[in-house]
């Protein structure tokens, strides 16, 4: 009796540190600024967990092991929304990670044949691709984008999106499961083997081929300019004029080096509408008098409703262009800020610019119009938070601009200034400051928009997934009605 229960609690704790150690592998993975090469292997040993044990102790160690993983960002969302919205999202992405392991590890289990190792990277491009269709916050901080800095694998979003580059991420840590918990039990193996590693070099291929194409067109000299400090609605006059100035030293500075287009952040200011007209004004008379192009970020507050802007002026100080962020942060929907619905496209110097506001470009289908309507740059003003997802935000921004083939200029305030091109390499990168500010100075080619599969096709591949996944799932259900009978008789 003392064996039996001697040798219960040693597994009892062996799954608990193993579930604890799994968890910090993850921590690692799902943070705000992930470790790349670990995205590709921590999901081995929660797999081999699950697949080891029984469902009921599969479900629990995969649930400690999400939790801990996950709450390495619970700081981050108690800065943009309440406690229990906080407690929920780790608890529904947690869920998520059970829903999509469990129901591997049943058909791994009740099938082993080759194709039981594409259920987790089918799975998870098909969440991916619902959360990113219909949540408010998309697929924010998707797996994928852990894998922004590694450019012959980003490359791969000019085919099939972001949805691509999780199938292949997630992928390899399937098959490597599969192979080393079944072994010889899996039939027709060498299938599932032959095709993980046949995707994986081929898209490195891909990759590495795509990047080493020339980069053709005009050098255009781009400015950005970010200051920290917030000028709210009850900003004295002094502490707005002080913060202003050192905008227009930065256009002064800036266009004296060269720069042709300079951008500035969002949300530069909170404005009434009496003072949006005079900071329309200021503005555009400081493009006119330095000749350059000038984007800038305001919101304005008329008692009634918030908007959030950009303003695009001419180099001879006109408004060429206003658009209105489509996607809300978090405090921005608490606030009940309007959204828009209009895209803004300028030529400048014979090409097609688009504007955008911060969060709009997480999401991959204002990308892929903008990519349609052959923009060949994509300014950005933003604003990140406190420093905590710059990097994510920035790298998201990247992601679009790969998948559709144009250049991107972000300017960020709390965040980083950036300058990536068409193929994700990021060309220039400051962090942001607080008075006097950060200035960033960078040439780039410019051309027009370089074509991507993903431009036209959108997210297909993802919603095969889906429709794959809905298969996957109802050959679960059957399989638990058949087992629930055989229990049963």
């Amino acid at each position: 009796m003392e064996s039996v229960l001697s040798h219960e609690i040693k597994i009892r704790s062996f799954q608990i540190l193993a579930s604890i150690a799994t968890g910090l592998l993850l921590r690692l993975v799902l943070g705000l600024d992930p470790v790349w090469w670990l995205a590709w292997l921590a999901p081995v040993p929660l797999l081999l967990l699950a697949f080891r044990f029984d469902e009921a102790n599969a479900r629990w160690i995969v649930a400690l092991a999400a939790i801990i993983g996950i709450s390495s960002n619970f700081h981050y969302y108690r800065v943009v929304m309440p406690l229990a919205a906080a407690i929920a999202v780790v608890a529904v992405q947690a869920w998520l990670w059970v829903f999509v392991v469990l129901a591997s590890r049943r058909l791994v289990d009740r099938h082993k044949a080759w194709w039981v190792a594409f259920v987790y990277p089918v799975l998870w491009v098909a969440v991916d691709t619902l959360m990113a269709a219909f949540l408010p916050d998309g697929n924010w901080a998707s797996l994928a984008y852990s894998q922004s800095d590694v450019l012959p694998v980003l490359q791969i979003a000019s085919l099939f999106g972001v949805g691509g580059v999780l199938f292949l991420i997630a992928l390899i840590p399937s098959t490597l499961a599969v192979a080393i918990s079944q072994g010889g039990k899996l039939r027709n193996g060498w299938i599932a083997y032959a095709t993980a590693i046949l995707l994986l070099f081929g898209s490195i291929g891909y990759g590495v081929a795509r990047l080493r194409r020339p980069v053709d067109g005009k050098e255009t000299i781009f400015g950005l300019i970010a200051v920290d400090d917030a000028i709210g609605l009850k900003a004295s006059a002094g502490y707005s004029s002080n913060i202003l100035k050192e905008y227009d030293r930065g256009v002064v500075s800036l266009a004296g080096r060269g720069a042709q287009v300079i951008v500035l952040p969002e949300k530069v200011a909170m404005l009434t509408p009496i003072l949006a007209q005079r900071w329309q004004q200021h503005l555009g008379e400081m493009a006119g008098r330095n000749h350059v192009w000038l984007e800038a970020g305001v919101g304005i507050e008329d008692g009634k409703s918030r908007v959030n802007l950009a303003w695009l002026f001419t180099n001879e100080g006109a408004l060429a262009a206003s658009y209105q962020k489509h996607h809300m942060a978090p405090p921005e929907r608490r606030d009940q800020y309007s959204s828009g619905s209009d895209y803004a496209v300028h030529k400048i110097d014979g090409q097609t610019y688009g504007l955008a506001v911060c969060k709009d470009m997480h999401f991959a289908a204002l990308g892929r119009a903008y990519g349609k309507l052959q923009a060949c740059v994509m300014l950005v003003p933003a604003w990140d938070f406190a420093y905590l997802d710059a990097w994510l935000e920035a790298r998201t921004t990247v992601a679009r601009g790969v998948e559709n083939g144009y250049s991107v200029v972000r300017s960020s305030r709390e965040g980083l200034l950036t300058v990536s091109d068409a193929y994700g390499r990021v060309l220039a990168e400051r962090k942001s400051g607080a008075m006097p500010g950060s200035l960033l100075l960078a040439k780039m080619k410019i051309g027009d928009r370089v074509p991507t599969l993903y431009t036209h096709i959108g997210d297909l591949f993802g919603w095969i997934c889906v429709m794959v996944s809905g298969a996957f799932l109802l050959m679960d259900r059957r399989g638990s009605v058949v087992a629930g009978q055989i229990s049963e008789d």
